[in-house]
């Protein structure tokens, strides 16, 4: 059985319908995240399954709360912003990632899986310069909610969110970060939690409510060193 026919079995299993060209645009998907993991230092998962379930199919659990312009802030190998790209071509995301190399994966991977959607930016979130600009900002596996919250939410549109990926160990992390949360201008929406397989996951809905301090996200690693 090809690889494309597996991957949209295990798709199905989750509860995702995807098509055939979805299926066949992650086939490629792996393929060159394998092909290029040794040079560009990706991904320790490289296995075909642990990479379908805990990349693709976890990015995928939160495919359906976006919609409009999206950021996807630290996107590395892709995830979940090439994952989002693929399942929903309507989105308009943009990639940004502070590591060039990274940045040059992510071009090619873009090319050859002839993604129209998607644009990449090589910059740190602390540069960028399109604030309160999009409706939807995410990142996966990034920091703490405390300190993401921090590089996140200036680029959040008022009335837009943050979708945030989290494994199990959320609940500290979500108490910890209220106050921060607040000083930003946001609320917490709601949490939803996912069985993947033997796997916990959370995504964290932050709503942005009020415009955020224009001092935000301070410049320095500041936010890593001294959360909010």
């Amino acid at each position: 059985m090809q690889k494309s026919e597996i991957i949209k079995q295990m798709f199905s299993k989750q509860g995702f319908s995807i098509s055939d060209m979805q299926a066949q645009q992650f086939e490629t998907y792996f393929n060159f995240l394998v092909q290029e993991n040794e040079k560009y230092n990706l991904t320790a998962i490289i296995e075909f399954e642990d990479v379908v379930n805990k990349h693709f199919i976890d990015c995928a659990l939160a495919a359906q709360y976006f919609e409009g312009k999206v950021l996807d802030v630290g996107s590395g190998a892709g995830f979940p912003g090439i994952v989002l790209a693929i399942l929903k071509p309507e989105l308009d995301i943009l990639l940004l990632d502070s590591l060039n190399k990274r940045i040059n994966f992510l071009n090619a991977l873009i090319e050859k899986l002839e993604l129209k959607n998607v644009r990449t930016i090589h910059s740190r979130i602390e540069d960028l310069k399109e604030k309160e600009s999009f409706d939807f900002v995410t990142a996966r596996a990034v920091a703490n909610l405390s300190t993401l919250s921090e590089y996140l939410l200036p680029f959040v549109k008022v009335g837009g969110k943050a979708i945030i990926y989290k494994g199990a160990e959320f609940f500290e992390e979500v108490e910890k970060s209220q106050s921060a949360i607040k000083e930003l201008g946001c609320q917490l929406e709601a949490i939803e939690k996912f069985a993947l397989n033997d796997m916990v996951r959370a995504i964290i809905i932050l709503r942005k409510i009020n415009h955020t301090p224009s001092k935000f996200p301070r410049s320095g690693n500041q936010p890593r060193k001294n959360p909010l």
